[in-house]
């Protein structure tokens, strides 16, 4: 059953829901932390722990992409990014993390005016290689045809594509759009895209063949994309919708499953819970992770809307750095706010509801409990 709100006479809306709006409610079961699986796998690459490492210069560098995957996760390389541009890029970093916020816009889109090089493309993607994790590297949809062929030339394990919004349909009289559904398939390596906020969009990207889709819209810390454009996506509605998606899908395709991998909104442990709570097979963090010691953004995080040469919808901001990497992902935490020890919440929270592994926490009742109201 579905509400709708009255905006005017012409035009009604439907009520969505944002993480803070939501909370899980326990079962008539406890478990002990350490007998709870929060493992995940996508096509035939397995990992410890469902967090992917945003495509961020501000979170993931060749070394952080390293780290992360040598911690249980996956770090997904921007190779739009500053390190596919410049073959030293920490000064760039360095001067990016002491602008003032009157400069930084300006000045980040000079930076990353460079063009990118498909030498460096193929060097990290081969640095992180030689380290022996999986490797993933993300470009944008403009950006696909130009440099695919560099990037799984240099092995590439996974491929992301991620943009503001993604469409399977997308039109355009002055160029040829990209054909997801046949690039996909002449490609041979599982693809992950998005993002996608409502049920049709991601059904339709589900169509082409990709191994997941990226569920948000405009939700991240560094984004203006509400006050810009005017277009957001509630992320436990967009989640839950997708989910649904998933499952018609699988219906639909005689069993092929498709991961939903939540992108926006996770700034605590708890939205990370209430994401896969909605149906999230696994999380992709910027500004979680941009909080540590070892990200590259030296204490402030962005993403590629806050350099867009035309149009910014994003802003270079401060946040705090509150430890390591490995003590952001698994702790100790000295503080309760949720910012530390993100695992070891998550497999808390399973414990305290009752459930073994993440494919049964998606089946968790929720209830509506808004801290505030909108």
């Amino acid at each position: 059953m579905s509400y709708e709100n009255e905006i005017g006479v012409s035009k009604r809306a439907r009520r969505a829901y944002a993480f803070d709006d939501i909370a899980v409610v326990p079962s008539r079961r406890t478990r002990d932390p350490e007998d709870v699986s929060v493992s995940w796998s996508i096509d035939a690459y397995q990992f410890g722990i469902p967090f992917l490492a945003a495509p961020m210069d501000s979170v993931v560098s060749p070394s952080t992409a390293i780290m992360m995957g040598q911690l249980g996760g996956l770090g997904v390389l921007d190779l739009e990014g500053l390190w596919t541009r410049y073959e030293n890029p920490e000064p760039y970093l360095a001067e990016i993390a002491q602008l003032s916020a009157a400069q930084a816009t300006s000045r980040m889109q000079e930076i990353y005016s460079e063009p990118i090089k498909p030498e460096l493309v193929t060097a990290r993607l081969a640095e992180i290689r030689a380290a022996g994790v999986t490797v993933a590297g993300a470009l944008s949809p403009q950006r696909t045809q130009e440099l695919y062929e560099t990037v799984v030339a240099a092995g590439v394990d996974l491929f992301v594509i991620r943009g503001t919004t993604v469409s399977a349909e997308h039109v355009s009289k002055n160029q040829e759009p990209l054909n997801l559904k046949k690039f996909i398939y002449e490609l041979d390596v599982p693809v992950i895209v998005g993002g996608a906020s409502t049920y049709t969009a991601a059904l339709h990207l589900m169509r082409t063949g990709a191994a997941g889709v990226l569920v948000g819209f405009g939700g991240g810390a560094a984004s203006t994309t509400r006050a810009t454009l005017g277009i957001h996506a509630p992320m436990a509605t967009a989640v839950a919708d997708v989910a649904g998606a998933r499952r018609d899908y699988m219906d639909e395709s005689g069993g092929r499953y498709v991961h939903v991998i939540a992108d926006g909104g996770l700034g605590t442990s708890g939205d990370i819970v209430k994401a896969i709570a909605c149906g999230a097979d696994a999380v992709m963090l910027g500004s979680a992770l941009a909080r540590s010691t070892d990200a590259p953004g030296q204490g402030y995080h962005w993403g590629a809307e806050a350099h867009h040469s035309k149009l910014p919808r994003g802003n270079r901001v401060p946040v705090e750095q509150i430890g390591t990497l490995e003590e952001v992902l698994y702790g100790p935490a000295t503080s309760a706010d949720g910012t530390a020890n993100l695992v070891g919440a998550l497999r808390r929270s399973m414990a305290t509801t009752g459930y073994s592994d993440l494919k049964e926490f998606q089946r968790i009742d929720v209830v509506v409990a808004p801290y505030r109201v909108s």
